[in-house]
């Protein structure tokens, strides 16, 4: 009881407002230093960041200074300031590299990138940069404990840039009628498919790629209509090579009918 009461009175004066001002304005580094690394050790990583930021860079060149460096990064990345946390991460890195600490910073440099990914509808640059790092770290870590989970990162980081790709060959689609864009439909699933031979979106992809050649072809003037015909045949051929019982098999046989009958006509033309 007594040892609880002593960190209750502890908690409570690093957590009182006037006596952090009072060692904000401090000259004592060392002071500060003592602090701040109170502050991180009870979960006051908004306090104590404030400390790190004025003292870290007169900790340079000093024993103190790898501790110091590492805990400033760590506390942007407690607080989920993954910008700033990657950023500090990687000089740790680069500053200390004979620290005992170096792997788990470039850990937590590549996870700070990977968390700064955004949804798969944004821009992707974060996301591209993330998957550099995490394969940065494998490189440099290939026997670390920590890799699966590096891979398993990689993976989520995978699945949201081919998420993307598909769904900007399918907007493609979907705006296709009014804007014209059945063309850029097919060549940007064309290159979907090739990219990611093995997505769990391949079928979609063939049937919209199907589709987006079909609504082009029936839409054709006549001089075009029988070569994007064929094309669209084409197209649906290589759905069902692969998918000949799929998802689309009743909606893509509807269509196939309508471009046989109109093979047929421009035939007896």
């Amino acid at each position: 009881m007594k040892n609880i009461f002593s960190l209750l009175v502890v908690v409570i004066v690093l957590s009182s407002c006037s006596a952090y001002q009072d060692v904000l304005k401090e000259d004592d580094i060392a002071k500060k230093y003592t602090f701040a690394d109170s502050l991180y050790e009870i979960g006051k990583y908004k306090k104590a960041s404030k400390l790190w930021e004025q003292i870290t860079p007169l900790y340079r060149g000093r024993p103190q200074a790898e501790r110091v460096t590492f805990l400033n990064a760590d506390t942007y990345y407690k607080m989920g300031d993954y910008y700033l946390s990657g950023y500090q991460f990687e000089r740790f890195v680069s500053s200390f590299p004979n620290s005992t600490k170096r792997e788990e910073a470039a850990f937590k440099s590549a996870k700070s990138y990977f968390e700064r990914s955004p949804r798969f509808n944004l821009d992707q640059g974060d996301t591209y940069l993330a998957t550099e790092k995490l394969q940065e770290f494998i490189n440099s870590y290939p026997d670390s404990e920590r890799v699966p989970e590096v891979n398993e990162m990689a993976t989520v980081l995978r699945n949201k840039i081919e998420r993307k790709a598909y769904e900007i060959a399918k907007g493609y689609n979907k705006i296709g009628e009014s804007r014209g864009t059945f063309p850029n439909a097919i060549k940007a699933f064309d290159n979907f498919l090739q990219d990611y031979p093995g997505s769990k979106y391949r079928e979609d992809a063939l049937y919209w790629k199907f589709d987006s050649a079909y609504q082009l072809a029936v839409g054709s003037i006549e001089r075009k209509k029988k070569e994007r015909l064929e094309a669209a045949k084409e197209a649906y051929g290589a759905l069902v090579k692969y998918f000949p019982q799929g998802k689309y098999t009743e909606d893509a046989e509807k269509q196939l009918e309508e471009i046989n009958l109109l093979l047929e006509e421009s035939s007896s033309i």
